[in-house]
């Protein structure tokens, strides 16, 4: 399945949706105003609690290093490009005072490529968006009014990582391979980590390190991931953020009988709870780690509905 039947299938599935949303919306638990979500979790006991994680003063990039050839959900791209203002002919800078040159660069990208964050106004349904927001009152193409990434304050707490490559016996699992709520609690419990109010979780699948490199394109094209049943038994546990190393979390295709990428639903727009994607979370299971300290702050673009993040874990 490539990204082009990606693309069509889960445009086809918003095309489907139908309902009155707005009639039956359910406001969020912390409140009909609210537009941070899960963020609310974020707290001075909770960010206490995670320092006591950093055991060895080890420091990890969560995320990866993108580029102009980095496979993303079509029709996304990027395009970098590095200039040197008024030095053209080898012209220096002489108002500066000394013979002074320097590099600068234009970026030309969609946001939701490599290691993001997807915020709440990122995926809805019915036209419908996080805590009863109307795409017609939010979606504006100069950005979003509400729900952007600009807003979400950082994210700090207990970052916790699930094998889910070795609960399901292998090192890379498949395209398609999903995992539900047997599977997170038996990695849980082969751990010896539990799964609480405030975490980020994250799963890895072997999925990035296994096949970024060595097959870009079937990489992009898809990815093993959750099941819409374990979204939402995720959201059931009050985590701060979801995310796994694949690009979309879910899995695509879909296990049988679920929606494309309906967890994106479940989490975002149901609960108010963050994605992150394209985690590089290996190193941390290589070492053992299945717990550390979560820190995020990410670029605040006014009005974006994702954010291109390195997050850093700290054990």
């Amino acid at each position: 399945m490539n990204k082009t039947h990606i693309f069509g299938a889960a445009l086809a599935f918003a095309l489907a949706a139908s309902g009155a949303m707005a009639d039956g919306c359910a406001h969020s638990k912390w409140g009909a105003d609210d537009t941070i979500g899960s963020a609310n979790l974020v707290s001075p006991e909770r960010t206490m609690a995670a320092t006591k994680l950093v055991k060895q003063g080890k420091s990890l990039p969560l995320g990866i290093t993108i580029g102009t050839d980095t496979p993303a959900f079509p029709p996304r791209s990027l395009n970098l490009q590095v200039v040197q203002p008024n030095q053209q002919g080898g012209l220096k800078l002489s108002g500066f005072g000394y013979e002074g040159n320097y590099n600068d660069d234009i970026l030309q990208t969609w946001i939701g490529i490599g290691s993001q964050l997807d915020g709440l106004g990122h995926l809805g349904e019915d036209g419908m968006y996080y805590n009863c927001l109307d795409e017609k009152e939010i979606s504006q193409i100069t950005g979003l009014t509400k729900l952007g990434t600009h807003d979400v304050p950082p994210l700090v707490g207990r970052g916790v990582v699930l094998d889910m490559a070795a609960q399901a016996g292998v090192e890379v699992m498949q395209a398609g391979q999903s995992f539900g709520e047997p599977e997170i609690k038996a990695a849980a419990k082969a751990q010896g980590v539990t799964l609480g109010e405030g975490d980020i979780i994250l799963f890895y699948t072997g999925w990035t390190d296994g096949m970024f490199k060595s097959d870009p394109a079937a990489w992009g094209a898809a990815e093993p991931g959750l099941t819409n049943a374990g979204a939402v038994y995720l959201a059931s546990l009050n985590p701060m953020a979801v995310g796994a190393d694949t690009w979309g979390l879910d899995a695509i295709p879909p296990a049988k009988g679920d929606k494309v990428f309906y967890g994106h639903v479940t989490l975002l727009k149901d609960n108010g709870i963050y994605i992150l994607e394209t985690m590089n979370v290996g190193p941390l299971v290589r070492e053992g780690v299945s717990e550390f300290m979560f820190v995020l702050g990410q670029a605040r673009i006014q009005g974006s509905v994702q954010a291109m993040i390195n997050p850093v874990a700290l054990y």
